[in-house]
């Protein structure tokens, strides 16, 4: 199996995680505002919106990792030639990397001291079991910039600066 069809499947699994946390919110917040139209609130309903907007948000981040979608600067990049633009993709990588496996560290070491805490309104539930989506996201979004680099270096020496008449 080559690094694109990996690349391909890892994605398909990462949208498929992110569609089910998505339905599980649309379907939770939908639940309730029906037992509050009815005057009878769910206690637990705001707490686990927010838990599943957090994980929405920390997968989804992973998402647009491997799709290569998040926040860069490519009309500046597209200005420069190949060999400082090769530069700046390394530096900017292992600077990526390196935030998220610190990012990853820290969070694995805060599941340690939320041992002992358990949600308000499910009380059954560890805080630790929720906050784990901050390392397990860290390791995911570390992982497609490692799947993805090898194409992500490649365009950066291939592809030709544009010149003159450009606007940014």
């Amino acid at each position: 199996m080559n690094l694109d069809a990996i690349r391909g499947s890892y994605e398909r699994a990462l949208e498929w995680l992110v569609l089910i946390l998505m339905a599980a919110m649309s379907g939770e917040v939908t639940v309730g505002v029906v037992f509050r139209t009815l005057g009878e609130s769910l206690e637990w309903y705001d707490e686990v919106a927010s838990i599943l907007l957090a994980w929405l948000t920390f997968y989804g981040s992973a998402l647009a990792s491997v799709k290569r979608a998040h926040i860069g600067c490519p009309e500046v990049m597209a200005l420069l030639p190949a060999k400082p633009k090769l530069v700046l993709r390394v530096i900017a990588e292992m600077l990526t990397i390196g935030f998220f496996l610190l990012m990853g560290w820290m969070g694995y070491q805060v599941l340690g001291v939320l041992d002992t805490d358990y949600l308000i309104s499910l009380p059954s539930i560890p805080v630790s079991w929720v906050q784990s989506v901050v390392p397990i996201s860290a390791v995911l979004i570390v992982a497609a910039e490692l799947i993805t680099l090898p194409k992500v270096l490649t365009n950066a020496m291939t592809a030709p600066a544009i010149t003159g008449g450009a606007s940014l």
